[in-house]
């Protein structure tokens, strides 16, 4: 359905141009085909179609064109159809499509292993492994940190979320609609308090992880515990950043005790925060870090990486998967990586993240609905609340969503309690343009 008339998505204009009612009649006949051809647990934001994307915007099938402050859920960091991404890859499809790294390697894998050894926090020596999905990720982190300890509980933390395979269900802490109908989950799960300063009052971060380690040693035993998992900074759950001496206290406590600290840097990874990595915003080094969304701007790769003594205590055919690091995928990742670092994207994520911050406490001044604004960089939400309270409102944060949809700007929801609206823009988004989209979230309080 590609329109040979529009211009390449590098060179799409950056704007937001309605030429039609959202969705507009080509969307409305796509979606009429949807329901009759895929399943209906399959959800949806938008009800319009994608035709190309590029910088901040998406352009769909009738030729509107959207501003796009959700980038694929984090993932399209480098911006859609990125010309150091888009180059690389049509030159590895036309080279190979696939031959199985696990059958006959190639040098794409190898690239892709050796730049985030580089890239991730920590000088000591590492190894990475490559995978399909952020889950995937996960997943394999933990059998790893199992096989390496030779124990099996597994620390996670409320407000977490993790993926959608059975043993990442388990991890995950919300149920509607990750978990919901889909049990038994897979056993040796232990969920501890989480610092979410917004609802924990006068309590510091390293008072919360106290009490996260008293429940460790009472309920499991520290020389139980296989891996603490954690994200940095929560994703689906609400953009929860903790506060300072949380995440330092656990990685004490993991120490101490010969437990693996697993970061989970899918959504929060690859400059989206404005390091490399959220967790280095506290200077944290994790003992692995699992990867995905980000590392290669759309195209389905993951990965974890780590200590070279654990990566590599796994036995020989322990790690792997027909698909895992498909040479397509390893392209996209390296000319993402390669942007990241000839365009400081780092740089930019902070820039963004400087604009979200003035402009939403801005807002804020005169909408007493949003309560909190949080994040780091590009990653940042606010969370809506009745006035004067605490008490999540996710009926409100549902219409200011629908409410900027329609006005043709793509905002995402997220929290525990449905009640937060999260910005992760593009790095290659025009600052006009941002600000643009900012102005139709202010409106879209007054229209809700």
């Amino acid at each position: 359905m590609t329109d040979t008339l529009l211009p390449p998505a590098s060179t799409l204009p950056q704007e937001r141009r309605l030429v039609t009612e959202l969705p507009g009649p080509r969307s409305r006949e796509l979606m009429q085909r949807r329901v009759g051809a895929v399943s209906a647990g399959v959800g949806g934001t938008m009800p319009v179609f994608a035709e190309r994307a590029g910088g901040g915007v998406i352009v769909d099938v009738d030729g509107n064109s959207l501003i796009d402050l959700g980038s694929g859920i984090a993932v399209n960091t480098v911006g859609n159809a990125n010309p150091r991404v888009v180059e690389r890859v049509q030159r590895q499809v036309a080279d190979f499509t696939h031959t199985c790294f696990m059958v006959t390697p190639y040098a794409g894998y190898v690239e892709v292993c050796e730049a985030l050894n580089r890239v991730t926090p920590g000088d000591h020596d590492k190894r990475s492994a490559l995978f399909n999905s952020g889950a995937e990720a996960v997943e394999n982190a933990v059998k790893i940190a199992r096989s390496f300890t030779k124990r099996q509980a597994v620390v996670v933390f409320d407000h977490g979320y993790h993926g959608r395979t059975n043993l990442t269900m388990a991890l995950t802490a919300k149920s509607m609609p990750y978990k919901h109908n889909f049990g038994p989950f897979a056993p040796e799960v232990y969920r501890m308090p989480m610092s979410y300063p917004y609802h924990d009052g006068p309590h510091s971060g390293p008072e919360v992880a106290s009490w996260a380690i008293s429940k460790m040693d009472k309920e499991i035993g520290g020389s139980s515990i296989a891996a603490i998992l954690i994200e940095p900074i929560q994703g689906e759950g609400g953009f929860i950043v903790p506060a300072p001496g949380f995440l330092q206290a656990l990685r004490d406590y993991a120490t101490q005790h010969g437990i693996v600290f697993i970061a989970d840097e899918v959504q929060s990874g690859f400059c989206r925060t404005g390091k490399w990595f959220a967790c280095e915003h506290e200077g944290i080094v994790p003992d692995l870090i699992t990867t995905a969304k980000g590392i290669a701007a759309g195209l389905p790769l993951a990965a974890v990486t780590g200590r070279a003594d654990i990566m590599d205590s796994i036995h020989v055919g322990g790690l792997g998967g027909t698909y895992g690091g498909n040479p397509i995928a390893c392209a996209a990742a390296l000319g993402s990586i390669e942007s990241m670092e000839v365009d400081d994207l780092n740089a930019r994520a902070q820039a963004i993240g400087d604009i979200l911050v003035t402009r939403l406490t801005d807002m804020a001044a005169r909408i007493p609905a949003i309560g909190d604004i949080r994040g780091r960089g590009a990653m940042i939400a606010i969370e809506i609340v009745k006035p004067g309270t605490l008490t999540p409102d996710p009926d409100l944060t549902q219409r200011v969503a629908k409410a900027c949809h329609a006005e043709g700007v793509i905002v995402l929801t997220c929290g525990t309690y449905g009640n937060v609206v999260r910005f992760l823009p593009p790095l290659t988004i025009p600052d006009s343009l941002l600000l643009e989209g900012l102005d139709v979230v202010e409106a879209a309080f007054s229209a809700a």
